[in-house]
């Protein structure tokens, strides 16, 4: 065996690890289609008039995008999201979600946190050693992707951080400019490692939401995947009400039932789920029940519904418009929104420039135009805006 060939062979090895995360994300961030065009296969574009609905502004509460290596700002042939894709969507803001830790192999029933698949995909894509083991940092590093993009993007992403952001997007939205808001979450808060004050630098970040757990259970709350599925903890109750105090909404996407329940019984802000299936259309142990339906709409909160199939238990716009309905005759269309989970390892009906069809689609099952403008972003935007700081 020559010194070329181990050079070669070991450079071949190199680059089959850095190229690990391309390949990942191609494979498991895909869309269901029967294109043969690999290049568009699953990019459904919206028709203009759909897209052109006058008072629509279309938010989206959950997509894992930042955590894959691509480039945001080009318009991309697989995954589900970029800016590119945004702005011709139409969609007025997109809340990013900050991955930090999940299973090795994830059940979607039982999971014990012990093993961590970002462990691997941080230093294969060549992220900070910080972020290597501490999800704190991954999360600081991924928020620091947003602002990169932000300052790259000559004025096409805007970080909503408060209220009065959000009043300015809005506004810059219904003078015509070609513009999409951007807010982060963070999507479990085994993040702050067990300190209170690691909320704040989260915060301080620019995170302006958080859940309690994802995939397995925390130091803060239970989750619908975890081992024991507990509810809040002592910690947990604190970080909730940090969290309402410095204007973060707490989400409950993945939260276990108990979680939610002891949630809803402390909380005085509107709650959010901002991916999620409904267990009236889709019996699964990740989607939410009637109660926890109850209990998010009377907080004022908002349920996002998520567009694949262990949420909805189907592939096309109809199951995705099946389970908004059923949350909009239990508990009324204000409290129902959009939540794709694009990017986040699933498969799904079209890419975010489909999105525009659920505009259509709504009218079709007989939401009115204001109701289905409600659904399409306002809803979101409304309690955004009541989770918000006031100001910077």
């Amino acid at each position: 065996m020559t010194a070329a060939f181990v050079a070669a062979w070991a450079a071949a090895c190199v680059a089959a690890v850095l190229g690990a995360p391309t390949l990942i994300d191609r494979a498991v961030n895909r869309i269901h289609s029967r294109d043969p065009d690999p290049s568009r296969r699953g990019v459904v574009h919206a028709e203009p008039a759909v897209a052109g609905a006058p008072g629509v502004l279309i938010a989206d509460l959950h997509a894992d995008s930042l955590l894959w290596p691509r480039r945001l700002l080009d318009h991309g042939t697989h995954g589900h999201v970029d800016v590119p894709r945004l702005i011709e969507a139409g969609v007025g803001l997109q809340v990013f979600g900050l991955v930090t830790r999940v299973p090795l192999i994830p059940d979607l029933h039982s999971n014990d946190g012990e093993t961590d698949a970002i462990a691997l995909l941080a230093p294969a894509s060549r992220w900070p050693r910080a972020t290597w083991t501490s999800p704190l940092e991954r999360a600081l590093f991924l928020a620091g992707r947003l602002d990169a993009l932000v300052s790259s993007s000559g004025g096409r992403v805007y970080p909503v951080l408060s209220r009065a952001d959000l009043q300015t997007l809005i506004a810059r939205r219904a003078a015509g400019e070609r513009v999409v808001g951007a807010v982060l979450a963070v999507e479990g808060a085994h993040a702050i490692e067990g300190r209170l004050q690691n909320v704040d630098r989260l915060f301080e970040a620019g995170v302006r939401m958080m859940s309690p757990s994802h995939f397995f259970d925390t130091r803060v709350g239970g989750s619908a995947h975890g081992a024991r599925k507990h509810g809040l903890t002592r910690l947990g109750r604190e970080v909730i009400a940090r969290m309402e105090t410095i204007g973060m909404a707490v989400d409950l996407a993945h939260a276990s039932p108990a979680t939610v329940h002891e949630v809803a019984a402390m909380s005085t802000r509107p709650l959010v789920a901002s991916h999620t299936g409904v267990r009236g259309t889709c019996d699964h142990i990740r989607n939410l029940d009637d109660e926890a339906v109850d209990a998010i709409a009377h907080s004022g909160g908002v349920i996002g519904i998520g567009y694949w199939e262990t949420a909805i238990c189907g592939r096309d716009i109809a199951s995705i418009v099946r389970a908004i309905r059923y949350v909009a005759d239990r508990v009324g269309h204000r409290h129902v929104a959009l939540g794709s989970d694009f990017d986040g390892a699933v498969t799904v009906p079209f890419d975010t420039t489909g999105v525009p069809q659920l505009h259509a689609a709504l009218l079709a099952n007989g939401f009115s135009r204001e109701q289905a403008a409600d659904i399409m972003g306002r809803n979101a935007l409304r309690v955004l805006h009541e989770t918000l700081p006031p100001g910077r």
